[in-house]
């Protein structure tokens, strides 16, 4: 059996796209029809991504990895903003999708759901930020001050969920110059996806990492699924773990991706147009990938003052996060 700890580590893991099995044991469980695990590991929408299959047939363990992996490059083909033939990137460019992928309306819907929820703490409509701190640090890496405040103020003006408009499978954006990301949330979407294709193929002891994680019952023992959280401050020391049983984890924090030299991170504040900074990292274990995951970000945005009310207002989650002073709370 493999370790029992399943580690969060995006800023650390440097991971292939390779199969790997014990090769000696899984020869003598082979020959005993005994169940195993077959692990995959590789990349979804440019981060690690990692799926443990529990099944006594090593063969078809692996052709479903294969589908997994096909349906994981073509859910790509919608949301990442790298690929320049992208269904997010043309409705980016054109500002409007008149016949939108079930997906994509799906995921934008549920990302306009959340942000009304949180007040706009979560809005998917902030990539003209992302745009401006990536030019301004591309083109002045060593300027650690940022983009001046005009500018900022002139893309946040940009940003705004209620700017969406959805109507069935026509999307259309009410200001030009908006751009939307779903980095915040279509993780969890494709975490979801895979892991409910799973299930209908009978995996009931797997554990699914496309970007957030989501466990499918229990370890094969009868125990949770642990999951470990890296230290904000110390990124290569473990903080605390997570047990997870038929739930997701989202974990956001901006250490993950900096601009430059400066403190600037990629989650930023919708109401500042700076980045978000009451916290280092907020977990959220929900009930499915796609909302922890937008969870994560509202409340990390939001802060910890709004820990209570996000768990009474989502039945089944539960909060916990890291403070700026290195403590951490729960709710």
């Amino acid at each position: 059996m493999q370790p029992r700890n399943w580690s969060r580590r995006r800023t650390l893991a440097v991971l292939g796209a390779t199969l790997a099995v014990p090769l000696g044991a899984a020869a003598l469980q082979r020959s005993a029809r005994q169940p195993q695990f077959v692990t995959w590991q590789g990349e979804s929408l440019g981060g690690p991504a990692k799926l443990m299959l529990w099944h006594e047939d090593e063969a078809f363990a692996l052709r479903t990895i294969t589908r997994m992996r096909t349906e994981i490059e073509r859910l790509e083909n919608v949301f990442s903003l790298f690929q320049t033939d992208s269904e997010i990137a043309r409705l980016n460019r054109d500002g409007r999708l008149d016949a939108a992928s079930p997906d994509m309306a799906a995921v934008l819907t549920a990302s306009c759901d959340i942000a009304r929820a949180c007040n706009g703490a979560f809005d998917p409509t902030v990539q003209p930020l992302w745009r401006l701190y990536e030019t301004h640090f591309r083109l002045s890496p060593d300027d650690a001050s940022g983009p001046a405040a005009g500018e900022v103020d002139a893309a946040r003006r940009l940003v705004g969920y209620d700017n969406i408009d959805i109507d069935g499978r026509k999307i259309r954006f009410a200001r030009p110059g908006m751009a939307v990301t779903l980095n915040g949330i279509a993780q969890g979407y494709i975490t979801d996806r895979i892991a409910d294709l799973l299930r209908e193929e009978g995996f009931d002891n797997t554990i699914v990492d496309v970007g957030e994680t989501r466990a499918l019952g229990l370890q094969p023992d009868g125990d949770p699924w642990n999951v470990d959280i890296v230290n904000p401050l110390a990124p290569s020391v473990i903080a605390r773990s997570v047990a997870l049983a038929n739930t997701a984890l989202s974990v956001s924090g901006g250490y993950g991706q900096r601009f430059g030299r400066s403190d600037a991170h990629h989650i930023f504040d919708p109401a500042t147009g700076l980045s978000a900074n009451r916290l280092l990292d907020v977990a959220i274990v929900a009930p499915r990938a796609t909302l922890a995951d937008g969870l994560s970000t509202a409340l990390f945005v939001g802060g910890e003052e709004h820990a209570a009310a996000l768990v009474a207002a989502f039945p089944g989650i539960r909060a916990s996060g890291t403070r700026l002073d290195g403590t951490v709370f729960e709710a």
